[in-house]
């Protein structure tokens, strides 16, 4: 059974840091890329950041660049997105995401979100 589990939402202030982690379980975790998502009310979807499973190369959307990171742990099955100076516009629900390959199609896993709240 695939799971993908986040945890270390919370409520912090401006210019405040959160580390939010993703634990994976029932397919490859090593052979997927990552990324993280954040949605609020009425919006789409955001792509915040991906690192892929080969060399571990990053991506950022350009609102998060230079403050937010996101790394991955293999060996523990685990992503996490390190954020670091939050503002008010960073409050979302925040979605870890695997994407691959699996009995020979395209696959996308989902997590069940993990509540960010930046707020004095």
């Amino acid at each position: 059974q695939v799971q993908l589990v986040e945890s270390g939402g919370g409520l912090v202030q401006p210019g405040g840091s959160l580390r939010l982690s993703c634990a994976a379980s029932g397919f490859t975790f090593s052979r997927y890329t990552m990324s993280w998502y954040r949605q609020t009310p009425g919006k789409e979807r955001e792509l915040v950041a991906t690192i892929s499973s080969v060399g571990g190369g990053t991506n950022y959307a350009d609102s998060v660049k230079g403050r937010f990171t996101i790394s991955r742990d293999d060996a523990k099955n685990t992503v996490y997105l390190q954020m670091n100076s939050l503002k008010p516009e960073d409050t979302a629900v925040y979605y870890c995401n695997a994407r691959g390959r699996r009995y020979g199609r395209s696959v996308d896993y989902w997590g069940q979100g993990t509540q960010v709240t930046v707020s004095p």
